[in-house]
């Protein structure tokens, strides 16, 4: 025995870098909230991004025949007019790979790369009271310390893998098509089985059968599909778009879901049989989202949903020729549009290939998945790959993935055990400075996405602005206006028809043990900008800052505790 006492050094952790505001993600959220703040409000921030490029849903999603359901004049940042007139996209519908181009291409023009960390996932972020000051640690070893948190990480950016038996026993590859390999997977000469024909499922189907040897879809779920019609965009319509900036963005500013259309201002039980049948048909012929629009009642009156949902069911069995395949697409459980409503390129049509067959989870449900494939009730289905279309945790997944630690010791974890609680889909009580961007409890998942990152972000940023005027340090959601907004929450989704499907992913039921909670805000993007405008302009009712009603705080300077923003 050796007499040497080995001691092991201890190598004391890097201080924290010091900074205005902490933001995690990099997808169109983070990077538009780093602009306003670096740029306008002169704060010294940083984004922390865990992949190796910007994009966030656009740098994960790159699973075959991955698009953008609005049309791409509307996906777009339209805080800048010059930055709308100088992108010119090419297709109504952009593909997975133009819109990363034009996230890049906007982290270039106002070059935000200085300021973002890529491969850096945030692990945790721990409120210290004291110094009113969060800190913020990373995989990367890289710790921060921050004034401000803002979360924009997506509503749909934590993958949910089912949990099926014996998956790990699986002789092939498997993928899920949130965390697609960069390099692409080949598909040629392979028996591959899709699980899922959700808005995912519907476009991968298509591209996968197209080089598959045999593509088998697992359907638990059917699902109403409206064909996209996508096509390149002509100059004609490019110039309408550069020459009508500012109209276009009051449309879907003006609009229910963001959309630059307005909802129809009739009523689908008010409409012959014969007028109704023919704005179907011509709205089936344009295609994309804008058939939801074609009455205003469908969302809100049973019998009116009726007409539109018995209408896409015809139409899938006209263009579905196996009527056992037909008669499986088309047993459809719920109403049109109160689950997410996908936009496609020939799904129904792919099931009319030799090489693509389709299996009734209803019927024969998976049992477990052996070395050779996947073992239903009836049949074992050999494969090679295995496909899981089967979405995200969302809304509050990729949040609660953070070990998010607030004041008096409280984690995310529990003060949302019974659902996601918070005011506005903003703040959460009992975490201070602690932002989400199109968190649960916003319109986000409801509504074109670019439209309510712009909303959320600038509404976040004139906060901190009027808090810098007025010398604050802090600011807080009150529990009573967390819980009025829930119930606000409840009351909009109970006045439509998203509340009577119990297994949309709206209220987490595609996520075992989640609690069954309406997450996003159905009653309208402009309803919710005006109330949010609204508790701006009468000085925040519902929120607390440095423990007081805005309205209470001393107008001064500037506090000793809050950096010089304006020239740091």
């Amino acid at each position: 025995m050796s007499d040497r006492t080995d001691t092991q050094s201890t190598v004391p952790a890097p201080a924290p870098r010091h900074l205005d505001a902490v933001i995690v993600g990099a997808g169109f959220s983070g990077m538009y909230q780093l602009l306003r703040l670096r740029d306008h409000l002169k704060m010294d921030a940083v984004v922390l991004e865990a992949g190796d490029g910007v994009g966030g849903t656009w740098y994960w999603n790159r699973y075959p025949g991955a698009r953008c359901d609005s049309e791409s004049h509307s996906y777009s940042y339209y805080f800048d007019d010059d930055l709308v007139r100088d992108w010119e996209w090419s297709e109504r519908y952009p593909g997975q790979a133009e819109i990363l181009r034009y996230l890049n291409h906007v982290a270039d023009r106002y070059r935000l790369r200085p300021d973002i960390r890529l491969n850096t996932r945030v692990t945790a972020a721990h409120y210290d009271q004291a110094a009113n000051l969060w800190l913020v640690e990373t995989d990367t070893g890289e710790r921060y310390s921050a004034r401000f948190l803002i979360a924009a990480v997506g509503c749909l950016s934590a993958a949910n893998i089912p949990d099926i038996p014996g998956l790990s026993s699986f002789a092939g590859r498997w993928y899920h098509t949130g965390e697609w390999p960069h390099e692409g997977v080949d598909f040629t000469g392979k028996r591959v089985g899709q699980i899922g024909t959700g808005s995912t499922g519907i476009q991968c189907a298509p591209v996968i059968a197209a080089s598959a040897a045999h593509l088998t879809v697992f359907q638990r779920t059917a699902n109403y599909s409206i064909p996209a019609r996508n096509e390149p965009l002509t100059e004609e319509f490019k110039q309408y778009v550069r020459e009508h900036v500012d109209e276009i963005r009051q449309v879907m500013q003006a609009t229910t879901n963001g959309h630059p259309f307005m909802v129809a201002d009739r009523a689908a039980r008010e409409t012959s049989p014969e007028e109704r049948q023919a704005i179907y048909e011509a709205a089936w012929e344009k295609g994309g989202l804008r058939f939801r629009a074609t009455f205003k009642d469908l969302l809100v009156d049973q019998a009116a949903n009726d007409t539109a949902a018995e209408f896409i069911k015809a139409k899938i069995r006209q263009v579905v020729k196996d009527p056992v395949k037909a008669a499986i697409l088309s047993d459809i459980d719920h109403p049109f549009a109160a689950k997410r409503p996908p936009i496609d390129t020939d799904y129904f049509e792919t099931f009319n290939r030799d090489n693509v067959s389709l299996v009734d989870l209803r019927a024969t449900p998976i049992v477990e998945i052996v070395p050779e494939g996947i073992r239903t009730t009836d049949a074992t289905y050999p494969l090679d790959i295995i496909v899981f279309a089967t979405g995200f945790d969302a809304m509050t997944g990729a949040l609660l993935k953070i070990a998010i630690e607030g004041r008096d010791g409280l984690t995310l974890q529990q003060a949302w055990k019974a659902g996601p609680r918070n005011y506005l889909g903003l703040q959460v009580p009992g975490f201070p400075n602690f932002f989400t961007v199109t968190g649960p409890g916003s319109p986000s998942v409801l509504c074109n996405l670019p439209v309510a990152i712009e909303q959320h972000v600038d509404w976040i940023t004139d906060c901190i602005a009027r808090m810098r005027e007025r010398g604050l340090s802090r600011v807080e959601a009150t529990d009573e206006a967390a819980e009025q907004w829930q119930r606000k929450v409840q009351a909009a989704a109970d006045a439509t028809l998203l509340a009577n499907v119990s297994h949309s992913w709206y209220l987490g039921a595609n996520v075992p043990g989640k609690p069954r909670i309406f997450m996003p805000y159905a009653g309208g993007m402009a309803r919710y900008r005006g109330i949010c405008d609204e508790v701006a302009a009468q000085d925040y009712p519902g929120f607390v800052f440095d423990g007081r009603p805005f309205r209470a705080a001393p107008a001064r300077e500037r506090s000793p505790s809050l950096p010089d923003w304006s020239t740091s």
